[in-house]
């Protein structure tokens, strides 16, 4: 359950801001600077992003000359070019117009789930491509059609391709396309014609080339064949959703319903029988890959060694304790397991993309084995770890082979915002600093490990992208994206309102960050509050970044925004985050009435006004916060909510709660219906009518609930929208929806 999220430290001041008239950092009405105009919720869903050309899928040509990066338009913020950069020339160009390519063909519905999965359902035009090995030419795929681009302007559409295709790709030398289309996969030369060298199956619920559901969903993985580096092979999974459960899905629109019957492995139910064949480009000599005799498993990840000589395997056991690395013969399909992770505190593995095989046959690997997420190195049988401290490893960048440096972000320094590091293979134990403090950073490389891509924002400084050298010293700017009167936010930066940070005690004593904006104050005046939350696993609200313009508009509104990271968010150990196992809806519930009590003791916060509001886990934790502590809070707005863990995916629920055939009463105590008489508060609903991530049965049983238990709440429902509700009107609808429920029910005294 990945969602996007609304998204000097204060750990001293939190004591001092109790007894403060105004929080230290904010401005008063009698601050010397212009008024700008006054934020509004059309201006931020309207076209440009206010928060600058932040572009998309940015990387290197192989051979390190060019950076291609997909650039939104002007007056569409949704649709994607690409655009490249030759390093050599030192100029800009772009390589693939999507309005003059475009058929409009409306995609598929596979295409369109699997672009949910990936959160990427709203966007239009280019939303990925992929280098040709030689760096001659790029291929992009484009409704439904593939286009080879060329550096020298020329684009040629590749014949035999059209139709529904799923995950196009070229092989790693260029010599082959590949798709997957009719449930097969589909291989051919470049510019030649494509075949389908996998087996047409009778039944239809058997897939080749693809992932299923849950990987695609929860698992991060989206594409299901791996071709081998020297192109002889390809590693292809297969299967098969017969004896998964058919949920009726019901994508309610405007003016028509359509009912698809989906194959849905909730939990505690069958999952999709997996396996993994390897075979020639043509589909002959095609063997199976022993994955063991247990069946009921997950393929986490698949990767080929650099020369091609062996197939890895990460094969996890469906309660995701023990994940095995397997070590596959590629000609006979035999294996052996290489080694074995164990969830440290008996909690969960939480699987990573923080690795890389290495020439020398060595692998660096991202492990939480001591209880924080760090790099070891495996070599010859021997584990070596290279980090090591109370802090967490957050991305592997990238490996320099030729020099022995592994370079990588972590929040060593500062918990709420990760740092660009290196360190040398020979020596690890001093990491050396390669970024500039005040920012928060995330990095990647090239192939070779010799050119940095990191991109970096922070409160006041929306995305900004460049590339650096291997000491980290900056070579040019990607996108500098600096606010200027120009700049998009130009206009809005007078009022940019800079947040602060702090921490509170959580019961047993653990610190918990917290973040929170404020608006102009007039001394003695009391404010209301947006206490926006999330509380779920695998993620980390507050950060020293660039937030989305909203917490802007809604602070312009006179509220004062306040996030809160409970126990169980990311990025603070294994023992901080497994605090939800088998437990959610209870630690991270009282962290969260931790922050309103903080709240509430300030004397410039109204105690009386202060607002809840989350989104899909979010929107549980609003159900179970109003049900816990009834008159805490002013009012609760609840979108996309689950209310029954049991409707949910196998993968993510059984993770945190496990198998509820095997604990029920786990299921029973999480679950936000049996309660919903205990509400109180004024309680809205929101819901997109066609979601198939979080279904709106859940929200519909949370209705029909609270009206047999004769509890007020008003509803807004949104046809045809998915997990996501938003757009140039559609976002505007849904705030100013939410403010009218909040001006209803949270009056100004």
């Amino acid at each position: 359950m990945r969602f996007a999220l609304l998204s000097a430290a204060l750990s001293a001041a939190a004591a001092l801001l109790a007894v403060s008239a105004v929080p230290a950092g904010s401005e008063t009405v009698s601050a010397a600077r212009p008024r700008a105009p006054v934020l509004s919720f059309e201006r931020v869903f309207a076209s440009p992003s206010l928060s600058g050309p932040v572009p998309r899928g940015v990387k290197l040509s192989p051979d390190g000359r060019w950076l291609t990066v997909l650039k939104s338009r002007p007056d569409d913020r949704e649709r994607y070019d690409l655009w490249g950069f030759d390093r050599k020339a030192g100029k800009w160009r772009m390589l693939l117009d999507s309005t003059a390519l475009s058929s409009g063909r409306e995609l598929s519905e596979a295409e369109k789930m699997q672009r949910e999965r990936q959160r990427i359902g709203d966007l239009k035009g280019v939303v990925s491509y992929y280098w040709r090995e030689d760096s001659a030419a790029v291929l992009v795929p484009l409704d439904g059609e593939l286009f080879l681009v060329h550096l020298d302007g020329r684009s040629e559409k590749l014949g035999g391709v059209g139709g529904d295709l799923l995950n196009p790709a070229l092989s790693p030398k260029g010599q082959y396309v590949s798709f997957v289309r009719d449930r097969r996969l589909w291989v051919g030369k470049a510019g030649a014609d494509v075949m389908p060298v996998t087996p047409m199956e009778p039944a239809d619920t058997i897939h080749w080339g693809e992932a299923e559901f849950v990987a695609q969903e929860e698992m991060g993985r989206i594409g299901g064949y791996w071709w081998a580096p020297d192109e002889a092979r390809i590693a292809v999974q297969r299967f098969d959703d017969a004896g998964v459960g058919i949920v009726t899905r019901t994508a309610i629109g405007a003016e028509a319903t359509q009912t698809f019957q989906q194959r849905y492995p909730a939990a505690g139910t069958a999952n999709s029988d997996v396996s993994l064949f390897i075979m020639n480009p043509d589909g002959s000599a095609r063997v199976p890959v022993d994955l063991g005799p247990e069946k009921d498993i997950y393929l986490a990840r698949i990767d080929w060694a650099p020369d091609g000589k062996v197939l890895y395997v990460q094969r996890q056991n469906r309660a995701q304790t023990v994940l095995d690395m397997l070590r596959v013969d590629p000609a006979t399909g035999k294996s052996q397991v290489l080694f074995t992770e164990r969830a440290a505190d008996k909690s969960w593995i939480n699987l990573s993309d923080n690795y890389r095989f290495l020439r020398d046959g060595s692998l660096i690997w991202w492990s939480e084995r001591d209880g924080f997420g760090h790099l070891y190195h495996f070599k010859n049988g021997t584990w070596r770890q290279l980090t090591k401290g109370d802090w967490v490893v957050t991305e592997l960048a990238g490996v320099d082979q030729k020099l022995g440096r592994v370079y990588f972000t972590a929040n060593k320094d500062d918990v709420l915002a990760p740092q660009v590091y290196a360190l040398d293979l020979a020596k690890p134990d001093k990491a050396k600093l390669l970024s500039e403090p005040g920012y928060y950073h995330t990095a990647a490389m090239d192939k070779a490990g010799q050119t940095l891509l990191i991109t970096r924002s922070s409160p006041t400084q929306p995305s900004q992208v460049y590339i650096a050298d291997g000491q980290g010293k900056r070579l040019s700017w990607v996108e500098e994206n600096r606010i200027g009167p120009a700049h998009p936010y130009g206009p809005h930066i007078t009022s940019h309102h800079a947040p602060q940070y702090g921490t509170i005690k959580a019961a047993d004593g653990t610190a918990l960050h917290w973040k929170m904006t404020t608006p102009r104050m007039e001394p003695g005046k009391r404010y209301p509050v947006f206490f926006d939350h999330y509380g779920g696993p695998t993620a980390q609200v507050v950060k020293r970044s660039w937030a989305s313009p909203l917490e802007q508009a809604i602070v312009a509104r006179g509220f004062i925004y306040f996030q809160i990271d409970n126990r169980g968010s990311e990025n603070r150990g294994v023992k901080f985050g497994s605090a939800l196992y088998r437990a959610m809806g209870g630690v991270e519930v009282e962290d969260q009435k931790a922050g309103a009590l903080f709240l509430k003791g300030l004397p410039y916060v109204d105690g009386k006004r202060i607002a809840t509001y989350g989104w899909s886990y979010g929107g549980y934790m609003t159900i179970k916060m109003l049900q816990a502590d009834p008159g805490l809070y002013a009012a609760g707005i609840a979108g996309a909510p689950v209310t029954r863990w049991e409707l949910y995916d196998t993968h993510y629920t059984e993770r945190y709660l496990g198998d509820p055939r095997l604990v029920p009463q786990v299921y029973a105590s999480s679950n936000a219906l049996a309660n919903s008489g205990r509400i109180k508060d004024p309680l809205f609903i929101i819901h997109g009518m066609a979601d198939d991530n979080v279904v709106f049965e859940n929200s519909s049983m949370l209705i029909s609930r609270l009206q047999a238990e004769a509890v007020p709440f008003e509803m807004m429902l949104y046809p045809g929208y998915t997990h996501r509700v938003g757009g140039p009107k559609v976002g505007v609808h849904l705030w100013n929806s939410i403010f009218a429920f909040l001006d209803r029910n949270m009056p100004a005294n």
